[in-house]
């Protein structure tokens, strides 16, 4: 593995470029925080780090694209994983807002394997997704998810990427429709996921 090159910084991570037995390959290495006891720090390090990673392997299993994880180390607190090529759908959808609804049908339906295989990612948003060059949807970054997830989980992350939309692309109403649609398609007991997703929503207009 040569040495890493830092491209990225965020809150709880550092993203490195570096090569890893000959293929390319990114590292994301969790940053000791100051404010929190020594031990606990490391403690919910060591945690998110094997969670990531154990989560990347499942979603993959269950045929949902993700990184391909090559290491983790837990002493660095680190994950080297396949670099994917591709653009962020954020971008892809700001650059290129034609082609909206055929992005979002393939969210919808990633989305919706990822929840039938009983996992959620905890931080739906199209920054977190990559339209691989081979036009596929990857998710990444799902430090914030489980397995086991519950309706209440899936309701959440459905609920999250509404928001996204929303926030992001406002004008891209009837491609999140369309996305919805291809999700709820797949969704085993779609009913149910749609009442949940309106609880959170009341949830929030209440409190």
């Amino acid at each position: 593995m040569t040495d890493p090159i830092p491209i990225a910084k965020g809150a709880e991570a550092e993203i490195f470029d570096s090569r890893f037995l000959g293929r390319d390959a990114l590292i994301k290495m969790r940053s000791p925080k100051r404010y929190r006891a020594a031990e606990l720090d490391d403690e919910l390090r060591s945690y998110r780090t094997r969670n990531e990673a154990r989560l990347m392997k499942e979603a993959r299993k269950a045929g949902v694209r993700t990184p391909v994880v090559y290491d983790v180390d837990l002493k660095e607190f680190s994950i080297t994983m396949e670099k994917v090529k591709g653009i962020k759908v954020k971008e892809k959808l700001d650059r290129e807002p034609g082609s909206a609804a055929d992005v979002c049908m393939m969210i919808g339906n990633a989305v919706a394997d990822l929840h039938n295989s009983g996992i959620c990612h905890g931080d739906l948003t199209t920054s977190n997704m990559i339209l691989t060059d081979d036009g596929k949807i990857c998710l990444i970054d799902l430090s914030m998810g489980r397995t086991k997830a519950e309706l209440e989980d899936m309701g959440v992350d459905v609920h999250l990427l509404e928001r996204a939309f929303a926030s992001a692309h406002p004008d891209l109403t009837e491609a999140f429709s369309a996305l919805m649609n291809s999700y709820l398609a797949v969704k085993k007991e779609p009913n149910e996921l749609l009442r949940k997703v309106e609880e959170i929503k009341n949830r929030g207009r209440y409190t």
